[in-house]
């Protein structure tokens, strides 16, 4: 008897063990996937460990600079949640005039938006690294987060099914009925839709939350817009068509999408993606539009984020790139004085 509790004493043991190491093994592969998109995405401007002027790109991008990411009095004012919603959110128009703005939403441009390239997985598992750069670790539970999501898909599921009995319970009625007035009339009477339209919305309804339920779900593992493509543009304009397009996709690349804080201009803006002075003679339009739409659908390894930008918004940016043109540097020409 003796030996038997201890075998099965050694037998849950063994099993609690092997539960650890898997739950271990989870945690680490989270951590070194956290890192490994931190490098990726966020290193060149945030630095390796978080500080100031540590990434290459830190120096060279506009006011203000990015966030010290190892300051641990600051950073640890912030809910995991705050962190999570600074890297996956909507970009705001900061120009005057331009969207309404929270005073407590994060509205800088030039901090980019992931929400639309990586799978919410993805960005909890960078806001872990992040909270490593600070000598703190994630208290959120991302495990329970999935849980949760699934469980709304299933009932998301059962209440579409509901509605979707009633709905058709109801339109066999509303035929029957038909059906019985006709023959009782000896002449062709219409189903009353009205009879089951309750029902018929009620189902819309329902499909709209299933469809939302399983959106969530799916980007939570996987990444939204793979796969997805970018429909040809029509980008045709008259001149003064182009020159206010021009005019607003300057405002939308300063002040929205924040792309100079990768991209220079005449000298100003960041080093992590290419000059664009002279995009206009180096982009086609319809190619700029499709990038700016999803930039990962063209180049799976790029750094660059798909910002979610809008149709027309893509389109007011590419008018906007076509109009730098910059002459080509003369190599020959003397150097300014530095």
């Amino acid at each position: 008897m003796k030996a038997a509790r201890l075998q099965a004493i050694g037998t849950v043991a063994g099993l609690i063990g092997v539960w650890a190491l898997t739950a271990g093994g989870c945690a680490n592969e989270q951590q070194k996937r956290g890192q490994e998109l931190y490098a990726h995405y966020c290193m060149h401007c945030h630095g390796e460990s978080g500080r100031q002027n540590e990434g290459f790109n830190w120096s060279a991008m506009p006011d203000p600079k990015p966030k010290d990411l190892s300051n641990k009095s600051e950073m640890s004012t912030f809910k995991d949640e705050d962190i999570f919603n600074t890297i996956s959110r909507d970009m705001k128009d900061t120009s005057e005039g331009g969207d309404k703005i929270g005073d407590d939403e994060f509205a800088v441009p030039t901090m980019p938006t992931f929400k639309y390239t990586l799978s919410e997985d993805e960005i909890w598992a960078i806001v872990g690294h992040v909270r490593t750069l600070h000598g703190m670790k994630l208290e959120f539970k991302v495990e329970e987060r999935k849980k949760e999501l699934a469980e709304g898909l299933k009932a998301a599921q059962e209440k579409f099914d509901a509605s979707k009995q009633a709905y058709e319970a109801a339109e066999k009625k509303a035929s029957e009925d038909a059906e019985k007035k006709s023959a009782e009339t000896k002449k062709d009477v219409d189903v009353d839709e009205s009879a089951y339209a309750k029902e018929q919305a009620a189902m819309g309804q329902a499909k709209k939350e299933l469809d939302a339920a399983q959106l969530a779900l799916n980007n939570f593992s996987g990444r939204p817009g793979k796969g997805t493509s970018v429909a040809r543009p029509d980008l045709t304009a008259t001149a003064e068509q182009a020159a206010q397009q021009a005019e607003l996709g300057k405002r939308l690349y300063q002040n929205k999408y924040g792309c100079n804080g990768c991209h220079s201009i005449g000298g100003e803006g960041g080093k992590v993606g290419p000059a664009l002075d002279r995009a206009g003679f180096r982009l086609n339009g319809t190619w700029v539009y499709r990038w700016l739409k999803n930039p990962q659908a063209m180049k799976p390894e790029t750094r660059m984020p798909a910002l979610g930008l809008s149709d027309a918004d893509a389109k007011a940016v590419a008018h906007y790139l076509n109009t730098l043109r910059a002459p080509k540097e003369d190599p020959a020409a003397p150097k300014p004085a530095s």
